[in-house]
């Protein structure tokens, strides 16, 4: 008899924890959380210094260390720096904060090697290596 109680006690006791660690009013639901690339004022928010421009709907940034240290091959011109934003955090494609209007972007050719999305950019006869910020 006393056996039993204990038992029925024990059961009992883990019935009522697991059902009081429930979320009960979560049930059912499902949480999307949603990422997406960081934009020109988060970027220049970590970094008001940052030589980055919009490309595609992306942001590029140079001074990176590890892509600085890549050997590239400039492939075709995809683009061309339009417009250039000093003063805000505004950006739309093709516009630069740095880079002066009129500077090229080329894809380049080791894009299936690399590990993410690189573009070269030709100033005065000298390439610039700008990484796609990218989430996910």
């Amino acid at each position: 008899m006393k056996k039993s109680r204990l038992l029925l006690g024990l059961i009992i006791f883990v019935l009522l924890i697991a059902g009081g660690c429930s979320n009960s009013s979560n049930k059912g639901k499902v949480e999307v959380h949603k990422t997406e690339n960081p934009n020109a004022e988060e970027v220049l928010k970590l970094d008001p210094e940052a030589d980055i421009f919009q490309f595609n709907g992306v942001i590029y940034q140079t001074g990176i260390d590890w892509v600085e240290e890549l050997t590239l091959t400039k492939d075709e011109q995809v683009g061309e720096i339009k417009t250039k934003n000093e003063t805000d955090t505004n950006f739309e494609d093709e516009m630069s904060n740095k880079l002066p209007v009129g500077a090229k972007i080329y894809s380049v050719k080791e894009k299936e090697e690399i590990g993410g999305p690189i573009l070269l950019v030709e100033l005065e006869g000298k390439l610039y290596k700008y990484y796609g910020l990218v989430e996910g």
